[in-house]
């Protein structure tokens, strides 16, 4: 049985609307997690459509390391790869020193909490979904507020790192309420480059404070590993996604791939099943570039705001 990749050969027209797009959601290794492929494989995999770059995502350490202990093999490699770190409690949870590392070493992302959000805890509660590969790792709750209900000092610290470096944030996988407070925040701090993940997956945010978000200038990311339908766990429908699109707008929209792990396509993979799906379905190739050249590029840095 032919995969979705291998069923036909990518047209001109699909490699052109593909070209020179940022996936801000690899997960390639080194995980504890077990990984289909490292971060040189990723840069590697992303030059089949001519990838601009790649952040890469851990639950667990500070990324930009990895990035930077690789830098023999990615020195030649062709797609720029980047790092950051997710605030989970294998880093301390909220903490500015973990922060200000992963700044200071080149990290271009700051997650919220992810797996030690208590709405990830609540969601996976019967384990599943997020297998390990070295066995338990003790995670614990983290949470944004202090022990009065208040955005704690350590959090603000953060956003203020987060602000005065220029770098993206995300929600993580915060609940909607605390990903909102956790926003305004960073609106306060200065913080301009924001994205809320996967809004009906896990975090589950409802559409009110979504419009809140748009407002502080988030942007709202779909996932392309939720589309595919090689990805048993999800397998949503492409006209689900077509539908966020034209009521939230390409221009408040961001599409990566959250792909990377054992078993799933490879993320070009799924650029190339997801891409054709979007053009047959009717959204327009400048929208689609929009959501997946034009906008990941501002939020990684590498542009100013579309």
């Amino acid at each position: 049985m032919a995969t979705t990749a291998e069923a036909s050969a990518p047209s001109a027209a699909l490699l052109k609307v593909l070209d020179g797009a940022v996936d801000l959601h690899c997960h390639s290794g080194p995980s504890p997690f077990p990984r289909r492929l490292d971060h040189v494989e990723a840069s590697y995999d992303g030059a089949r459509i001519n990838m601009r770059a790649i952040l890469v995502k851990s639950h667990h350490h500070n990324t930009a390391m990895d990035v930077l202990a690789m830098k023999t093999q990615l020195k030649d490699a062709p797609t720029p790869v980047y790092g950051g770190v997710a605030l989970n409690s294998e880093v301390g949870g909220i903490n500015p020193s973990a922060t200000a590392l992963a700044i200071n070493m080149g990290g271009r992302c700051v997650w919220g909490p992810t797996v030690s959000a208590g709405q990830h805890i609540c969601a996976h509660s019967d384990g599943d979904g997020f297998p390990s590969a070295g066995g338990e790792l003790y995670e614990k709750e983290v949470s944004i507020y202090d022990e009065s209900g208040e955005i704690s000092a350590d959090t603000r610290l953060v956003l203020k790192l987060v602000a005065d470096a220029g770098i993206m944030l995300t929600g993580g996988h915060l609940d909607g309420d605390s990903m909102l407070a956790f926003f305004k925040a960073a609106s306060e701090a200065g913080v301009k480059r924001m994205m809320l993940h996967h809004p009906d997956y896990i975090v589950n945010v409802n559409d009110a404070i979504i419009e809140e978000m748009i407002g502080l200038g988030v942007f709202v990311e779909h996932d392309l590993a939720m589309y595919n339908p090689e990805v048993k766990a999800v397998g949503w429908p492409t006209e689900k996604l077509v539908n966020w699109i034209r009521t939230i707008g390409p221009e408040h929209t961001v599409i990566n791939s959250d792909l990377g792990q054992k078993g799933n396509p490879l993320p070009v993979d799924a650029y190339l099943y997801m891409g054709q799906q979007l053009l047959d379905h009717g959204i327009p190739a400048a929208d689609i570039r929009q959501m997946i050249c034009r906008n990941t590029a501002y939020l990684l840095g590498l542009e100013e705001k579309p």
